[in-house]
């Protein structure tokens, strides 16, 4: 397993990107046909997740594995998409704020998004100063496309949010 990033990320009006295009489409679009509504990528390139803080920072990790990991328990909501990144330099963004992330490989990727602490950080709704709330991981692997799947829901703005897709 590789750390690709791990840090706080900004988050404004609950969102954040993972993509290897420059024009983002709508968070909407990104969703469109799928059961889960918490990791959009219905749009090649792109990975679009919602965040349960409407703004502040959030802990944030990309990992790249060479097969699926493991699932550990710890998380609250789970949910897996296929990724087809168009190349391996990617741009981690949330409105104003973005980082670089490198992926060790491009071409077809299942991502793992998992979150913990969503319903009271949707709660607080902004924290700037105060301790983290929620927390989110995204795991990579080369895999086959596959449709998205829930693999774990326990929160009610994740339920929200698989409504909404």
């Amino acid at each position: 397993m590789r750390v690709l990033f791990d840090a706080e990320m900004p988050v404004h009006y609950g969102f954040i990107w993972l993509s290897s295009v420059e024009d983002l489409p709508d968070l909407m679009e990104t969703r469109a046909g799928q059961r889960n509504g918490l990791c959009g990528a219905a749009v090649p390139g792109v990975l679009s997740m919602v965040t349960g803080l409407h703004t502040g920072r959030v802990p944030f990790v990309v990992q790249w594995h060479d097969t699926a990991p493991e699932l550990d328990a710890d998380w609250e909501d789970v949910v897996e998409v296929p990724f087809s990144p168009e190349s391996t330099d990617l741009g981690l963004s949330s409105f104003q704020d973005g980082f670089d992330v490198t992926l060790p490989a491009a071409g077809s990727l299942r991502a793992r998004f998992c979150a913990t602490g969503m319903d009271e950080a949707h709660r607080q709704d902004t924290l700037m100063d105060e301790a983290t709330i929620d927390r989110y991981l995204l795991a990579l692997w080369p895999a086959d496309p596959a449709p998205d799947e829930i693999v774990r829901q326990t929160s009610d703005i994740a339920a929200y949010w698989h409504q909404e897709a």
